[in-house]
């Protein structure tokens, strides 16, 4: 199919996806049992925004080029199944090589190799490690694993196995091997209340939830092996600059992905999207801040793809601040409150922030909340959190 680029003469082609820099490191993604459908090669074109090389070898080649098929039709399982009765693991590994040849060459990628398979695939990722030269793999509801978990993993390569507690697929003996065997360098994660497929997008069993964390514990798992890493820190202070400093729409769109989205959790105000949050931005935020607003950061945790910042922000409430109170008229108050930014990255661009911070402790320094009788507090909640000396348990009668 036109969407497979030939790497082998012998008929072997990929889908290949790359990062914005045109190169980064290789991660081969592995099927399921439907082919490089729809599905795979949307999970390729994900992984590039995150910085990879992410190629996806068509290994049910050698039974028809190009099988594509959607999960959800109605012969999808029994095609599916009867060209699995022809598949084999060793051929597919001689194509995992290829491929990781292939792209090393055209695209420069480094030397270390990661894999990431779903099902089908989800086995093969973790047999790579044993027959080429993947060095991290990460399976998805992998089939037949009870074997090769058991297995010492070479020296110095590792695996992440993805495993649902509902699925069919994986018997609870064999999750029991799992677990037994899930040490060292061979890391497993278990999702109750989930089943087979639960990270595809459009399956009965896709579990939203579930398939997010299983994202971000695949990034934790292979940026410190392969990478690549950013400096999140100098992203998330320009972002920063250009919002509360230089004060510019289009700059801070710019350290955004194409459709990002920003969550103001206690107004559910942002935006989902480019047109809306840059409208958002430009009539709502960062031209209608007051010229006074401070921030201090009073700590900063950071992961692989994710910064974590606990803020105390103030300003004085001269001018309508919709995302803050929305349809409340200035009341010239001085303003001051707790604030935490949970900020996630793809790649080097900023994907969403969730902005939490306490209402009540707002409406009651804006004059908008009477405190009396409820368990609220106002400016002292900021002063506290640098300020142990402050007492607690003010509220609890009889403390």
């Amino acid at each position: 199919m036109t969407h497979l680029t030939p790497i082998g003469g012998e008929g072997l082609g990929a889908y290949v996806a790359l990062p914005a820099a045109g190169t980064g490191p290789l991660l081969v993604v592995l099927q399921e049992i439907f082919g490089v459908n729809a599905n795979i090669r949307a999970l390729c074109d994900e992984y590039a925004q995150e910085g990879y090389v992410a190629i996806a070898p068509d290994l049910f080649w050698r039974q028809g080029r190009g099988i594509d098929i959607d999960p959800s039709s109605e012969q999808a399982m029994d095609r599916a199944l009867a060209l699995l009765a022809s598949f084999d693991d060793a051929q597919a590994m001689q194509d995992i090589t290829a491929s990781i040849a292939f792209a090393q060459h055209l695209h420069g990628c480094p030397r270390s190799v990661a894999a990431v398979g779903y099902c089908l695939g989800g086995r093969l990722a973790l047999r790579s490690l044993f027959d080429t030269a993947v060095t991290a793999s990460v399976s998805y509801y992998g089939v037949g694993l009870e074997t090769l978990a058991t297995r010492p993993l070479p020296a110095g390569k590792s695996a992440l196995l993805h495993v649902p507690q509902q699925d069919i697929y994986c018997s609870a003996p064999v999750q029991a091997t799992i677990r037994e065997a899930a040490r060292g360098p061979l890391k497993a994660h278990f999702y109750p209340g989930c089943d087979h497929a639960f990270a595809r997008a459009g399956s009965p069993h896709f579990h939203a939830d579930s398939a997010r964390l299983a994202h971000d514990r695949t990034m934790n798992f292979l940026v410190p092996r392969v990478g690549p890493a950013y400096d999140l820190e100098a992203l998330w202070e320009a972002h920063l600059d250009y919002e509360f400093t230089t004060r510019d729409v289009d700059l801070t769109m710019s350290t955004m992905v194409d459709q990002p989205y920003v969550n103001h959790i206690p107004t559910m105000t942002g935006g989902v999207g480019y047109a809306d949050l840059r409208r958002f931005y430009k009539d709502y935020f960062i031209n209608a801040n007051p010229e006074d607003t401070g921030q201090i950061t009073v700590s900063r945790t950071q992961g692989v793809r994710q910064i974590v910042d606990e803020v105390i922000f103030s300003f004085t409430h001269d001018r309508r601040i919709e995302w803050l109170l929305p349809g409340v008229a200035p009341t010239g108050r001085r303003l001051r409150f707790g604030l935490v930014g949970v900020v996630r990255f793809k790649g080097d661009k900023l994907c969403h922030e969730h902005i939490y911070w306490d209402q009540a402790c707002v409406l009651v320094q804006a004059g908008l909340l009477d405190r009396a009788g409820l368990p609220v507090v106002g400016a002292e909640g900021a002063d506290k959190i640098t300020d142990n000396g402050i007492p607690s348990n003010r509220l609890i009668a009889g403390w």
